[in-house]
């Protein structure tokens, strides 16, 4: 298991926490769904990226928005 660099993690956070973060609005989420369209523009399928992670997690982070704030179509309706 790698060892938990606290400080490199803190450092390192700022420069990124504008840009990855749990959304809590609609415009919020609108920028993690534009932010995992260009990452899968970048990517494509390629999971040995170095990004590959961070597209996993904003899908994560998308997801959970959803099933919290987007009511489910009813498909037998």
């Amino acid at each position: 298991m790698k060892s938990l660099n606290l400080d490199k993690t803190i450092s390192n956070w700022s420069a990124i926490a504008e840009t990855v973060f749990v959304p809590h609005t609609e415009e919020e989420y609108q920028q993690l769904v534009n932010l995992l369209d260009n990452l899968i523009d970048l990517l494509g399928e390629d999971e040995t990226h170095p990004l590959a992670s961070l597209m996993d997690v904003v899908g994560v982070l998308i997801e959970n928005y959803e099933a919290n704030n987007i009511p489910e179509i009813d498909e037998a309706a």
